[in-house]
Order: structure tokens, then C-alpha cells, then sequence
């Protein structure tokens, strides 16, 4: 099972990152300005993960695949690292899917 490990950033901003089993980093968050905001986007990526159709597969400028998971407004609620493969990337949004529904929170 997964979990959101949730940290306060030097800028003051409050994040998380949803882990995998083994530890990777499948998804991170943008900033929040209060652990309240920060709550909300954990059980928002925990609603729309079950949802393909919420998952925005892209490629950056230096060619490397990665995804971004969107809330039903349209708005990011997280994104993936680089990876080096679209069969890479396509296996991190599976990830997504399988471990962010029952995740634990963990404070940092």
C-alpha cells in the first residue's frame, strides 16, 4: 500500500508526494498555502486516481514522457517525474491508480 508523505517546504508551503511501495515518488504535488488546502488536494488525488480520463499524458521539451493527475475542474492536483520511456510513464499512472485510493498520510 502506498502513503502521502506531506512536508512544509523552505518557502513555506505546505506538499506532499505520493510513494509507492518500495518508496519511489509516483507523484508530487503543487504548494498549498495551508495544511488545510494541502488535505483537500490529498483527497482529491485520492478521488480522480481511479479516473484515466483525469490523467494528462504529456512529453517535456527534452523528449521525456510524464503525466499530470487533474481534478474535475481541470485544475493539476499532481504530477509525475521524467520518465524515460512512455511504457515508464503509462506504469507510473497504474501506480497512481493502485496505491493512492487506501494511502496512509505520513507527516515528514
Amino acid at each position: 500500500m502506498g502513503k502521502f508523505v506531506t512536508k512544509k517546504g523552505k518557502d513555506g508551503q505546505f506538499y506532499f508526494n505520493l510513494k509507492a511501495d518500495n518508496g519511489q515518488v509516483i507523484l508530487s504535488s503543487e504548494g498549498y498555502t495551508t495544511t488545510n488546502a494541502r488535505d483537500n488536494g490529498i483527497e482529491s488525488v485520492r478521488t480522480n486516481a481511479s479516473n484515466d480520463g483525469r490523467f494528462e499524458r504529456s512529453t517535456s521539451s527534452n523528449g521525456k514522457p510524464y503525466f499530470t493527475l487533474k481534478a474535475s475542474n481541470g485544475q493539476v492536483i499532481g504530477k509525475s517525474e521524467l520518465y524515460e520511456s512512455e511504457a515508464g510513464r503509462d506504469n507510473g499512472i497504474e501506480s497512481v491508480k493502485k496505491n493512492a485510493p487506501a494511502a496512509t498520510v505520513i507527516e515528514e
